[in-house]
């Protein structure tokens, strides 16, 4: 057999750069053939397979906009993204299925192949350190891969060690899917022990700059913790809509022959084993929830720094250090691009729907907005203090921080404000930008520019705008040169702290809702109350003293929703809790930006009211993603799930 070291030099710089200093190897510009067995004599070659089996992490930055599950949930709103639209309108098929990542077996393979190979490196420059470091990266990287899978299939086939063959014939790869607890259980396993390796080699947490991004006994825990969570919610505990999904008759695999692949009853079990998963991050004693420097009481820079500050210690694990450019283009309003001009690129399409602003709270702690009449009236608690009719001349207290040691003090961030974006929570001012207001956009003191997003104004001129008049703005490094084609680099929280102590809290409640037993009550309630305060906020327990353990479930999943705003959770909550077909089915809803200006800078007043963007078509099979007909077609004994064809 032999290989061409040629395409793996060309996945490798870039694609992790977190990993990778492109160093000889790497640079090499020549195409050299070598036999397969040469890989492990030289530290280069078995270095690049190594890089190369990490490679299929993906980068949850740079792939933001384009990966479905951002926009494909009531939280977002992309006019941009094909594959989130063909979901969206219930289009999508097991022929056309958007964001597929079946093809994570290639990396399972390429992980088994250096697994199996690694310690047969003869090249004396390589340690016994290095091999079994790079051993045990791939070994998390290769569960990593059947967590990203099973979060979009449920259960898949579990290959364990084995290689598939290049020259097998097809039917000796056919292979039937494994239980979701199996899947479950292998992950798990395969996770806890990375975490004991990493454990007994000092690598908890990162120590040094060259272990950025690099797993750890952090990241190993955080996958358990999540997946234990998503284990314990309905769609994979006793789903009777999946009561007949199950696998052929399987000679060759007898032990998995006719068995259903989803837990058949509920088991309450599955909520103390997701309370002891985050309690075994959080227990670690590394990580704490990200409080500025200079400033731990200001929310404002506290919320913030979470993506603003480089590797800070709330981070559990991230997909890397990348540019903010594809997300900044795809948030950024056109008007900055019209009134500042430089060559940064502005497309100002992804935006919040008015299903998420409504979702914040204010900034006395209370949900302004208990539920929806028929025809998408908002029913408003009165004792939030919350209208939607008139304005008020109001000081945005995010542009307020943005502008901090600026003389001409309230130039920008003071202006008359529609009431409905009054006095609302610090993290709603950092994540949701709104029509006749402000954008800051690079960091001279007045790199301010006033959008207009109504029907030909400065912000919506072409097809790239907001469809419902909002922007996301907690992506953005506002203080970045954006229209000099600077936008700045962010760390992705994939995994971060925040979400251990949701984590902890949703399971401690259900348990204790099932149960009655309430041992992890209080310390729930002490790390909601640690979260909320970081964020300007008092304890959920003093907002609504006399909530039941139900209604704080209700609130717990409201505060993930506003914490991990923007986070690629929200697809995949919607969808383990099976709220997906309220939420994401029927008419989202924006402001009217078809409403016509009557110059570019003023938005008019007929803009001011919800509009349906978009009715939206969410079917009960749409929980899991399909099997393209293509891998049905080529594993016989692939079982398709449910109700798809």
């Amino acid at each position: 057999m032999r290989l061409s070291i040629t395409k793996y030099i060309l996945l490798l710089c870039g694609i992790i750069p977190l990993l990778t200093s492109c160093e000889d190897f790497l640079d090499k510009q020549e195409t050299e053939d070598i036999t397969f067995g040469q890989l492990w004599e030289k530290r280069a070659y078995t270095r690049g397979y190594f890089l190369n089996a990490m490679s299929f992490l993906p980068n949850d930055l740079t792939s933001y906009v384009s990966t479905p599950q951002s926009t494909a949930t009531d939280e977002l709103i992309n006019a941009s993204n094909a594959g989130a639209e063909s979901m969206n309108t219930g289009a999508w098929n097991a022929s056309n299925v958007p964001g597929a990542n079946f093809n994570l077996y290639n990396g399972i393979r390429e992980c088994n192949i250096f697994m199996q190979n690694v310690y047969s490196c003869t090249d004396p420059t390589v340690t016994q350190e290095e091999k079994d470091e790079w051993y045990w990266y791939t070994r998390w990287a290769r569960a990593y891969y059947y967590f990203l899978m099973m979060r979009n299939y449920g259960p898949v086939f579990l290959l364990g060690d084995e290689i598939l063959p290049y020259d097998a014939t097809t039917e000796s790869l056919y292979r039937p899917r494994n239980t979701w607890e199996q899947c479950v259980e292998y992950v798990t396993d395969e996770m806890g022990k990375c975490g004991t390796y990493f454990k007994e080699h000092g690598k908890t947490t990162w120590t040094v700059d060259a272990e950025y991004g690099l797993p750890t006994e952090g990241a190993a825990l955080a996958v358990i913790s999540r997946l234990r969570l998503y284990s314990a919610r309905d769609l994979y505990n006793g789903n009777t809509l999946y009561n007949t999904v199950k696998n052929p008759v399987t000679p060759d695999f007898p032990e998995l022959s006719e068995q259903y692949l989803f837990p058949q009853d509920y088991n309450n079990d599955k909520w103390k084993e997701a309370v002891l998963a985050a309690k075994a991050v959080i227990d670690l004693g590394v990580y704490e929830l990200h409080r500025d420097a200079a400033t731990p009481d200001d929310p404002y820079a506290n919320y913030l720094g979470i993506t603003q500050t480089d590797w800070n210690k709330e981070l559990i694990w991230s997909t890397g250090y990348a540019s903010r450019e594809i997300v900044a283009r795809r948030t950024t309003p056109t008007g900055v691009k019209t009134k500042k001009g430089g060559n940064g690129a502005a497309y100002g399409a992804l935006g919040p729907s008015q299903q998420q602003v409504d979702a914040y709270a204010m900034d006395n702690g209370i949900y302004p907005i208990t539920g929806y009449e028929a025809d998408g009236t908002p029913e408003i608690d009165r004792n939030s203090g919350y209208t939607e009719s008139g304005t008020t001349n109001f000081e945005n207290p995010f542009l307020k921080y943005l502008s901090r040691g600026d003389t001409y003090q309230n130039k920008y961030y003071k202006r008359t404000t529609r009431n409905m974006f009054v006095n609302r929570e610090p993290r709603f001012y950092i994540a949701v930008y709104w029509s006749d207001s402000y954008w800051r956009c690079g960091p001279g003191k007045d790199d301010y520019v006033l959008c207009n997003l109504a029907k030909d104004g400065n912000s919506n001129t072409s097809h790239d705008h907001s469809r419902g008049g909002y922007l996301l703005n907690r992506f953005c490094d506002h203080t970045a040169s954006f229209v000099n084609n600077q936008p700045g680099n962010m760390v992705f929280p994939t995994f971060r702290l925040g979400e251990i102590y949701l984590n902890f809290i949703e399971a401690a409640l259900e348990w204790e809702k099932r149960t009655g037993d309430n041992q992890f009550h209080a310390k729930a309630m002490e790390y909601w109350a640690d979260l909320r305060d970081r964020s300007g906020m008092s304890p959920i327990t003093d907002v609504y003293p006399g909530a039941t353990i139900g209604q704080l479930i209700e609130y717990c999943r409201q505060e993930r929703r506003i914490e991990l705003a923007f986070e690629n959770h929200r697809f995949f909550d919607t969808r383990t809790w099976m709220i997906a077909t309220t939420t994401d089915n029927g008419p989202i809803y924006g402001m009217n930006v078809e409403a016509q200006a009557v110059n570019a800078d003023d938005t008019p007043d007929a803009f001011w009211r919800r509009t349906v963007v978009q009715n939206r078509v969410f079917r009960a099979n749409h929980f899991l993603y399909p099997f393209s007909q293509r891998e049905l077609d080529r594993n016989k004994l692939l079982t398709q799930n449910y109700k798809w064809r």
